[in-house]
């Protein structure tokens, strides 16, 4: 059994424009071994210079402190391998963001030879809007989590005392980096189904009302804190950039349909 396939420069193992379903498996698993290597790099990296990430990480932690009036940062540990299990933790999150770019190369180089020419054309630009979008969502979930924490404590009394075990704060922090960095890619998905057709700009017009529900819903999903200051600084962006990918879809079928010149 033979599966039609175009080859990338170092398919040569296979003839030009064919490969068997065996070689479709040969050339994934090569990928992914690719992929689990740039994790385990990234994870040693990582834990090499855990001390002074864990520092960086903190800092949000330590600046609700301060607005709290507590000058001392520390964590409480209350198990005797807490510590080293936050630090394998960190690894492995660690690891995993270190090797996102080898990651997306391996998918891209084992998907791309499948597709057709204008889906190419769409998906490298995407690729790198992505990295961009990513970048500024878990900015942004940085940034807003003293704030997130200032939130969530005003639902207690004034008796209780926020001192955090690191293994909850790191927790908590990858949640909110996670839901921000997928709200972040929400509109380049619908701007790339647009291009490749399987979305219509017209459908995305006229359900305006369900996406937004469904926005609502998706938020409260995803937000780790669930609070109302947290779900509106996220849902309020991803309904923007719902009508923002509308826009641009419209744009972009007007600058695909063939212009027509009158004579005469």
């Amino acid at each position: 059994m033979k599966v039609p396939f175009k080859r990338g420069e170092d398919d040569s193992a296979a003839p030009a424009g064919d490969m068997t379903l065996l070689g479709h498996l040969v050339e994934l698993r090569k990928r992914l071994i690719r992929s689990v290597s740039a994790i385990i790099i990234g994870a040693i990296l990582v834990w090499a210079f855990s001390n002074r990430i864990l520092s960086f990480l903190q800092e949000p932690y330590c600046q609700f402190q301060r607005d709290n009036g507590v000058e001392e940062c520390v964590f409480i540990t209350t198990a005797p391998l807490e510590s080293f299990s936050v630090v394998l933790t960190l690894a492995g999150y660690g690891g995993l963001i270190l090797a996102t770019p080898v990651i997306l190369y391996q998918l891209a180089r084992f998907i791309l030879p499948g597709l057709y020419p204008h889906e190419k054309k769409a998906l490298i630009p995407m690729f790198i809007a992505s990295i961009v979008l990513l970048a500024a969502g878990v900015t942004t979930a940085f940034l807003l989590l003293p704030r997130a924490l200032d939130v969530l404590q005003e639902f207690g009394p004034d008796s209780f005392e926020a001192l955090f075990r690191p293994s909850e704060y790191l927790s908590f922090l990858v949640k909110m980096v996670f839901a921000f960095g997928v709200a972040a890619e929400f509109p380049l998905v619908l701007i790339f189904l647009q291009k490749i057709g399987i979305v219509q700009t017209e459908t995305l017009a006229k359900n305006r009302r369900i996406a937004a529900v469904a926005v609502v819903i998706l938020g409260a999903v995803i937000t780790p804190t669930g609070d109302p200051f947290s779900l509106v600084v996220l849902t309020v962006p991803m309904y923007l950039f719902y009508e923002i990918s509308i826009i641009l879809g419209r744009r972009m079928k007007k600058t695909e349909q063939p212009q027509t010149i009158r004579i005469g």
